[in-house]
């Protein structure tokens, strides 16, 4: 099963794409080839302005609050575990207490970093960091990999909170409702949505991979519209035909 995930609102948009770019960043942090660290170090500017778009760090306070709030009606109620509620709640407070603490505004770190910013302005060029453009660079990436990853682990340290503060808020939107089975006929599934207290944050469709199919989607407060459509390398884009697949409203 192939799960593909559509945000109902900007804010959410915002943490699915940070949680992407926080794999990526982890990943190649733990290469060793220079080509790594290169590719670690414009996520990590690709990051910062991906932060840059709005005021993320009241952004993701006021997410987690806003779970804390919704979870904490929960006390005492005979069919949640509480064990499991108190120490959901603990992460909650903790990242929230974490971001909190973080002076300015997040990734501010990388542009007071003079030799960042430097690399920063070239990397935004096509081929802009050759050796002969930013010989800092090429010097840097000549270090041996443990100083380029412990570079890179402190560049990283001050967006800690951020990631752990994200990831608890999408692990409970995804974790907050169970997926039904639904029915594309030739290829399209429309749905009209109901006006709702506690409107839907994020949409999850679940799509067998033996389909070799993606789904396309819309949705607005009123209507959700899929389309699933044959869209393979070197192949024109097609209707896919009637189908099951698994839909998920995460409400939380």
């Amino acid at each position: 099963m192939i799960r593909y995930e559509y945000p109902l609102n900007e804010r959410v948009r915002t943490l699915l794409r940070l949680e992407d770019l926080f794999d990526r960043l982890n990943w190649h942090v733990a290469g060793e080839h220079p080509y790594n660290h290169h590719a670690a170090l414009v996520t990590l500017f690709e990051m910062a302005d991906v932060a840059a778009r709005g005021d993320l760090k009241t952004d993701l306070l006021q997410e987690l609050e806003r779970q804390r709030t919704a979870l904490s009606v929960l006390r005492g109620n005979p069919g949640v575990e509480q064990a499991r509620l108190d120490g959901v709640l603990r992460e909650v407070e903790a990242a929230h207490a974490g971001i909190h603490r973080l002076a300015g505004r997040i990734c501010q770190h990388l542009k007071e970093d003079e030799w960042l910013t430097a690399v920063r302005q070239r990397a935004v060029i096509p081929g802009g960091l050759c050796e002969f453009d930013l010989p800092a660079y090429h010097r840097w990436l000549h270090d041996p990999a443990d100083i380029r990853r412990g570079n890179l682990q402190l560049w990283l340290a001050p967006l800690l909170p951020v990631q752990s503060g994200l990831d608890i808020v999408l692990r409970l939107i995804r974790e907050s409702c169970r997926p039904g089975v639904q029915q594309a006929i030739n290829g399209v599934y429309q749905q009209m949505l109901e006006a709702s207290a506690r409107p839907a944050q994020m949409i999850r469709v679940g799509v067998d991979e033996d389909f070799r199919c993606v789904p396309e989607i819309s949705a607005n407060k009123y209507m959700l519209n899929i389309r699933f459509v044959r869209s393979l390398p070197g192949e024109p884009k097609a209707p896919a035909d009637s189908m099951p697949f698994e839909l998920t409203f995460c409400t939380l």
